[in-house]
Parts: structure tokens; sequence; C-alpha cells
């Protein structure tokens, strides 16, 4: 045969893929191995290890597709067998093996077209792997140990098993909760209360179920993540939440000082006229019990704020000094109120307090502009906040 038609033959390599590397672990035959002998003598050898290894019966399968078609007659077309083997341990691992092998295969038969030949299931996991470099043109699988749906429910299964015990989101409940099961039982039966088993199933099955059910691990484990990455706000603010959430208890405290002095000073009417008669007596106590610390609840959150804004240089600083001043004052308010619901006064001494909180008012006012005005540089204020201030 000349030179010339020679290169124009189209080179077939006819190839088996051993992915779980048993040629080598068994038989110690290296790969790849190129050439009808030396795949008959590596078939043999892994064949004499284990009679049963369906990756010898793959091999022979090789190259007896090997002989078919050098027997048809083709002169058109040049036929090499070979053999590649992965690892035993499979995965990524095996993969790599095979490429690395295909690759030098192909460098020195650069084939044109490939028949692959595997032994079953997880073989043709590589068909990918081998359609990147050369195209393929048959695949012909050889099953002899099993059948195709029980190798391939065996590998799904095998990869659940490993998914189940590798995976943490999973193992905590497929074997952390038996494992809990089963040292219990175990504790149990050390104190002779096996008895008590049944019981403990229930609580812990239960427990489980709830904790999934309402997403407390998830909650904790987000609270645990926030508790680690949180960062406290400026001291500013922290002055601020404090001086608001004890303004807040005090508030609280307030409303049952004044119940429990209503309760003191009155009694339990039996009827509706009853209670119509006693509302006035119940409303000044309840005042006078409590305002005290209703005024000083709302003055201590009125003080963190303003403590906040004038480290801000905020201009709402002003407006909110003028109302810790009347809502201070607001307390002689209450306080007459609460005297004249008792009989202890008349309205006199509330009318003269509600006129002089409404002078404060205004005088707070007044002041609060010309400090805003004397002080305006002191002050970080937009626009928009001026024109807030001054329709304020």
């Amino acid at each position: 045969m000349s030179e010339v038609e020679r290169k124009e033959q189209k080179r077939v390599l006819i190839l088996c893929v051993d992915r779980d590397g048993d040629l080598e672990v068994k038989a110690g035959v290296k790969t790849p191995v190129i050439g009808r002998t030396e795949n008959l003598d590596a078939a043999v050898a892994l064949a004499l290890r284990d009679p049963e290894e369906s990756d010898a019966n793959a091999i022979f399968e090789a190259v007896g597709i090997y002989d078919r078609l050098k027997n048809e007659g083709r002169p058109e077309e040049v036929f090499e067998v070979a053999t590649l083997s992965g690892s035993e341990f499979g995965g990524v691992g095996a993969d790599r093996k095979i490429a690395a092998g295909l690759n030098d295969l192909l460098a020195s038969y650069p084939a044109q077209e490939v028949i692959l030949v595997t032994d079953g299931y997880s073989d043709e996991a590589v068909l990918p792997l081998v359609q990147s470099r050369v195209p393929v043109s048959s695949v012909r699988r050889i099953v002899i140990k099993h059948s195709e749906s029980i190798e391939e429910t065996a590998a799904v299964f095998s990869r659940y098993l490993r998914m189940i015990a590798e995976n943490p989101r999973y193992s905590r409940i497929a074997l952390g909760v038996p494992g809990i099961l089963f040292l219990i039982l175990g504790a149990l039966a050390i104190f002779g209360w096996v008895q008590y088993y049944l019981i403990v199933l229930v609580i812990v099955i239960s427990v489980v179920l709830m904790v999934k059910g309402f997403g407390a691990d998830r909650a904790a484990k987000n609270f645990y993540k926030w508790a680690k990455e949180y960062s406290p706000p400026p001291i500013r603010v922290q002055i601020s939440n404090f001086s608001t959430l004890a303004g807040a208890l005090c508030m609280v405290l307030a409303v049952y000082l004044g119940w429990t002095t209503a309760a003191a000073d009155i009694g339990i009417p039996g009827d509706l006229a009853g209670w119509l008669s006693i509302m006035p007596r119940a409303a000044g106590s309840f005042i006078q019990g409590s305002i005290t610390l209703i005024v000083v609840g709302a003055c201590v959150t009125l003080l963190g704020r303003a403590i906040r804004w004038y480290l801000e240089r905020d201009v709402r600083l002003l407006r909110n000094a003028a109302l810790i001043v009347i809502v201070g004052w607001s307390h002689q308010i209450f306080v007459s109120t609460s005297d004249l619901l008792l009989g202890y006064v008349g309205i006199g001494k509330l009318v003269f307090s509600i006129v002089v909180g409404i002078l404060i008012g205004v005088a707070s006012v007044l002041v609060i502009f010309v400090v805003h005005r004397y002080a305006k540089e002191f002050f970080k204020e937009t626009e928009e906040q001026a024109r807030e201030f001054e329709e304020g």
C-alpha cells in the first residue's frame, strides 16, 4: 500500500475502559494496553485472578470487535484495540487518570473514530470524557455479573448512602437520631428501665419533629450567626436605645403602681351605678400613683434622644429640649387633675397649672428659635431640615 493511500485511511480505535481500575489492581497490568496480543494477555491475566470479573469479558469483547472489523476487509479503514484503566477509588481521580491515558493514546495513535466498550453503568460515565476528544461511533456494553437495572439501582443506592453519611444536613437526622435512641436504650438497659423505652422513643421523635417542623434549629443557627457577627452600634445610638428601654420600664412600673394605688383606695362595687360613682376617685388615685414615674420615663427617653442628636449635631435637639420642659411641667398639670378628682382642691389650681404650662411652652419655642439663630453653625442640617424646623 502506498504512503498516500495509508494517509487517506480512516483510523478507528476500539477502546475498552475499566473505570474502577480492576486491571491494574487485580492483575497488575499497567495501562494503556495497546494491540491485540497485549489486550488478550491482559484479559487472560485478569480472568485468572478473578474469573467472575466483567472487565476481562469486556476486553475479550473489544478484541472480538477488532477481529470482526479486520476480517470484513475494509481497505479504507485501519483498526487498533486498546484498554484504559482508571482508579479503584472512582470519582474525579479515576476520570482524570483515564483522560491522561487517553491523551497519551491519541498521541501515539491519532484515531478519528472510537468504538467504546464498557462493562457496565459506571464505565459508561466516561463517555462524555471520550467524546470531548474524539467522536464515538458506537458503545458496546458488556453485562456479565448483574443486570443493568440492578447495577444502576445499586449505584444510585450507594450514592444516596454516601450522601447520608457525609452530608451533615442529612446525617444529623438519618444517623444522629437513631444513634441517640440506641444510646438511650443502652442506658435504660443498664438501669433495668427498658420498659420505659417506648415512652422515651415517642418523646424523642416528637421533639425532633417539632424542632424540624417549627424551624427551631434554623432559628437557633441564625441567632448564633447573628450573635457571632453582631457589631454594636455607635455609642450615641446605644445611649438612645438604652434610654428608650429605661423609659419604657418606668412607664410599665408606673401603670402597675397606679393600679395598686387605685385598688387600695376604692372597693369593688356590685352594680353599674357603683362603678360610675367611683370612677372619678379611681382615676384620681391611678394618676396620683403613676404620674411621677410616667413623666420620669418620658423625660428619660427624650433625654437619651437629645444626647444622641447633640452628638450628631442634629437640629431636632432644640425641639426635643423644648418637649422635655413641657413634659416635665405636665406633671404639675396631672397632679392638679388628680387633686381635683379626689376632692382635695378646686378647679382653680388646675386652670393655673394649664395656663402656666402654655406660657412655658411658648417661652420654650421662643428660646429654641433664638438658640437656633445664634448657634446655626453648630448644627449639620440640610435645607429640608431647616424648612421643617421653621414650620415646626
